[in-house]
C-alpha cells in the first residue's frame, strides 16, 4: 500500500511545480530522496542502557533500526575522543520516508509546545532542509513514562532541486509550516 503523501505528491504536488516553475519535463521538478534523523548523546555515549533505550526511541519514531555513529577526531574542549559513541541516526528512503514526513508535519509539529512555524533559513546550498527538535517526546511512537531523559533530534530532507526556491515551494506543498517572513 503506497503512502498518502506520496500519491499526492505524484499525482497533484509535481504536476503544479512542473507548471509553476515551467519545467519541460516532470523530472525536473523537485523530489524527496531521503530524511536523515539524528540524535547526539553528547557525555552519555558510553552508558550502554542510555543507549538502548536511545536506540529503542529513535526505533520507533524512524521505524527502522538506527546506526551508531562514532567521532572522527579527538576534540578537548568538547570532551570527546576519537572513535567513542556520538550518536545515533536513522535515514529513511522511499515509502518510510514519506510516511514519517506525513507524521512529522500532521501529528509531531502541532504537538510542540510554542510552536510558531519552521525557520526558511534552514535551506543549504544545495537545497536541503535541515531543522532541529528540542524534544523527541512530540512523537506518539515514544512512551513518555519509559524515556529517562528528553533528548533533541535533527533532521535533515535531502531534496533533489535546482535551487533553494524549488525546495522551499515542494515543502510548502507537502504542508511544512514555516514562520511568515515578518514574524519573529
Amino acid at each position: 500500500m503506497t503512502p498518502r503523501l506520496k500519491e499526492l505528491y505524484f499525482k497533484e504536488i509535481q504536476p503544479s511545480l512542473k507548471e509553476k516553475f515551467g519545467f519541460k519535463n516532470i523530472y525536473m521538478t523537485p523530489n524527496l530522496e531521503k530524511v536523515v534523523i539524528n540524535m547526539g548523546l553528547g557525555l552519555d555515549g558510553n552508558d550502554s542502557k542510555i543507549i538502548k533505550s536511545c536506540e529503542q526511541d529513535l526505533a520507533s519514531i524512524g521505524g527502522q533500526k538506527p546506526v551508531l555513529t562514532k567521532f572522527k577526531k579527538s576534540i578537548s574542549n568538547f570532551k570527546t575522543r576519537k572513535g567513542t559513541n556520538a550518536g545515533l541516526k536513522v535515514t529513511l528512503r522511499k515509502n518510510k520516508m514519506y510516511e514519517f514526513i506525513d507524521r512529522l508535519v500532521n501529528i509531531a509539529l502541532p504537538r510542540i509546545k510554542d510552536f510558531r512555524g519552521l525557520s526558511s533559513n534552514g535551506f543549504d546550498k544545495f537545497g536541503n532542509y535541515t531543522f532541529g527538535i528540542k524534544e523527541h517526546i512530540i512523537f506518539p511512537e515514544v512512551n513518555f513514562d519509559k524515556v529517562d531523559k528528553i533528548r533533541g533530534l535533527d533532521i535533515t530532507i535531502v531534496i533533489n532541486s535546482q535551487s533553494n526556491d524549488h525546495s522551499f515551494e515542494l515543502l510548502k506543498k507537502l504542508n511544512f509550516p514555516f514562520k511568515n517572513k515578518g514574524d519573529n
